[in-house]
C-alpha cells in the first residue's frame, strides 16, 4: 500500500479531524487516524465512539487497504514540513514509512481492522441547509447550552425541522436561545438533540464554507455530510423541555438601545459586582436608564447613566452580568431591544437590525431576586 499526497493538504484536512480525538481514550486505538486507501482516493477517519469523522482526500496511488496511524506523532511531524509531496509506503515490519525531501521517517501502525466502524444509518429523514445558515445557527446558540451531567438534554443544542422552517434551541435553565429561519425548510417535521463536541466541530469549519450540508437523522444518530467531510454522531437521549412555555408572552415594558453602549456599559459596572452572584441592577425610568452593582463586602460599587428609547412603567430589575454580557455579546446588531414585563419575569433580548430576511434571534435572560 503506497500513496502520494500534499504536506499541507493533509495537515489541514488532518487538523480539522484531530479535534474528534479525546485527550484521554478508554480503547488506545482512537489516538489514531484511519487511512483507508481505495486507488487514488483516501478517507482519513477519526472517532471517539460518540462521533466520528471522514474526510475524503484525493491523492496518488494505485493501491489498496487499511491501517490506522498514531495521531499526534503524525500532526507533530506534518506541522514541521514546508509545502511538498510525501510518499507514504505501508512496509511489513508493522510501520509505515513517510518519505520528504530530505529524509525518511518510520511510525509504527495498528491494522485498520482494529478500527471501530462508522454507524450506518437505516432509512433516515434528510434535510439540506446552507452551511452559513447552520454555522450562523450553531454559533448564536451553543454558548447558551448547560454544562450540567445530570441534565444531559440541556447540555445540546435542540434542532427543530418542519415544512414551516428550522429552529435551533439551546438553554441551561438561566438563560435561553432561539434561533429560527423561515427561509430554509425541512420536508417534514422533526426533532433532536445535538451534544456540543460536534456542533463545535462542525462550526469551525462550516464558517469558511458555502456548501450545502446534508443533514440526514434518526431517532439515535444524525449525519452531516458536506464538501469533502462526513461527521456521524450520536444524539442525545430525552425530551427536550418545552421551551415555548418559558418565553413570556405579554411584555409590555420594552426598552430600545444601542448595543455596544449597553454592552460596555454592563461590562464596566460588572466588575465591582458581588463575585458570587455576579448581580447588576437595572433602573428604567423615563428615557433613563441607570446601570448599577454592589458588592458590600468590600464597599466597590458602580452607577452608570444612559439614555435610551422606553415605553412602559417605571421597574428595577436584576441580572446576572456574564449572562447579559455572553448574550450581548453573541448579536451582531447595532440596536437591541429588551422586553420585560415583571422584575421576577424573564427579560427577553432581541435584535432590532442586521438580520437577514426570514431569520429570528430571541435571546431570554432570567432576572435575579434583588436584596434592596
Amino acid at each position: 500500500m503506497k500513496f502520494i499526497v500534499s504536506s499541507s493538504y493533509l495537515l489541514k484536512q488532518l487538523q480539522v479531524l484531530g479535534s474528534v480525538i479525546n485527550s484521554s481514550n478508554t480503547l488506545p486505538i482512537l489516538d489514531n487516524f484511519l487511512f483507508e486507501l481505495d486507488n487514488n482516493q483516501l478517507k482519513v477517519s477519526a472517532s471517539d465512539l460518540e462521533t466520528t469523522m471522514t474526510a475524503t482526500l484525493e491523492i496518488d496511488s494505485t493501491s489498496q487497504g487499511s491501517v490506522a496511524i498514531p495521531a499526534k506523532l503524525l500532526l507533530d511531524i506534518l506541522k514541521t514540513f514546508p509545502e511538498q509531496p510525501l510518499t507514504f509506503t505501508v512496509e511489513d515490519n508493522s510501520t509505515v514509512e513517510i518519505s520528504s525531501n530530505s529524509g525518511k521517517y518510520a511510525i509504527a501502525y495498528a491494522p485498520g481492522e482494529e478500527f471501530p466502524k462508522a454507524v450506518v444509518l437505516d432509512d433516515p429523514s434528510k434535510t439540506l441547509v446552507p452551511a452559513e445558515v447552520l454555522a450562523t445557527a450553531v454559533s448564536k446558540t451553543i454558548f447558551a447550552a448547560g454544562n450540567d451531567d445530570l441534565r444531559p438534554v440541556m447540555s445540546g443544542v435542540f434542532f427543530q425541522f418542519s415544512p414551516e422552517g428550522l429552529i435551533f434551541v439551546a438553554t441551561d435553565a438561566h438563560k435561553l436561545v432561539k434561533y429560527a429561519r423561515t427561509d430554509v425548510k425541512a420536508s417534514q417535521v422533526a426533532d433532536f438533540i445535538m451534544p456540543k463536541k460536534p456542533l463545535n466541530i462542525l462550526k469551525g469549519i462550516l464558517a469558511a464554507s458555502d456548501a450545502e450540508v446534508t443533514i440526514e437523522y434518526n431517532d439515535s444518530n444524525a449525519t452531516f455530510s458536506f464538501e469533502n467531510y462526513v461527521l456521524t454522531c450520536r444524539l442525545i437521549d430525552g425530551k427536550y423541555p418545552n421551551y415555548e412555555a418559558v418565553i413570556p408572552k405579554e411584555n409590555p415594558n420594552k426598552l430600545l438601545i444601542n448595543r455596544v453602549q449597553f454592552l460596555n456599559s454592563v461590562r464596566r459596572v460588572a466588575i465591582f459586582a458581588n463575585k458570587t452572584t455576579h448581580q447588576i441592577r437595572l433602573k428604567i425610568a423615563g428615557t433613563e436608564l441607570n446601570i448599577s452593582a454592589e458588592d458590600i463586602d468590600y464597599s466597590n460599587k458602580a452607577d452608570e447613566r444612559l439614555t435610551c428609547d422606553y415605553q412602559g412603567d417605571d421597574m428595577q430589575i436584576g441580572f446576572n452580568s456574564r449572562f447579559l454580557t455572553e448574550m450581548l455579546n453573541n448579536l451582531s446588531s447595532d440596536e437591541i431591544q429588551l422586553e420585560m414585563s415583571m422584575p421576577n419575569r424573564a427579560g427577553i433580548l432581541t435584535p432590532v437590525d442586521g438580520l437577514d430576511e426570514g431569520e429570528t434571534v430571541t435571546m431570554l435572560v432570567m432576572p435575579v431576586m434583588l436584596s434592596n
